[in-house]
């Protein structure tokens, strides 16, 4: 069965290379969000089985966003993904329910083992 998963970051190609890892591996892209706010949006719309949600966006940001989606729905699954150096912001995410996360630049057989790990 295939996964659906929402892409979150305000970088359009960083939403291209996760999108061609996951559809390359058999997860389904149920949707994108280029900010915390469209994030949560469609988070509650789509109701995915993963979100993949960039930290530092525009409007809300990736740990804002995660907040509001775990308050929603506390089974949530949400990897975060940071750039390198962003340390704080990880340990941040992970008290706030992240499952894991992932350092840009990203290394696709990282983002698979991440994805695996917390769905499967």
């Amino acid at each position: 069965m295939a996964r659906n998963v929402l892409v979150c970051d305000d970088a359009a190609f960083m939403r291209m290379m996760i999108k061609d890892i996951l559809t390359k591996n058999g997860y389904n892209i149920a949707g994108e969000a280029e900010n915390g706010m469209k994030a949560v949006e469609k988070y509650n719309e789509l109701k995915p089985d993963l979100v993949l949600m960039d930290i530092t966006m525009p409007e809300m940001d990736g740990i804002q966003a995660l907040k509001k989606i775990k308050e929603g729905d506390p089974k949530a699954t949400v990897i975060m993904c940071s750039a390198m150096g962003q340390q704080a912001m990880v340990i941040e995410s992970i008290q706030a329910g992240a499952r894991d996360f992932i350092v840009k630049p990203f290394q696709a057989d990282r983002v698979l083992e991440a994805v695996k790990k917390v769905i499967g």
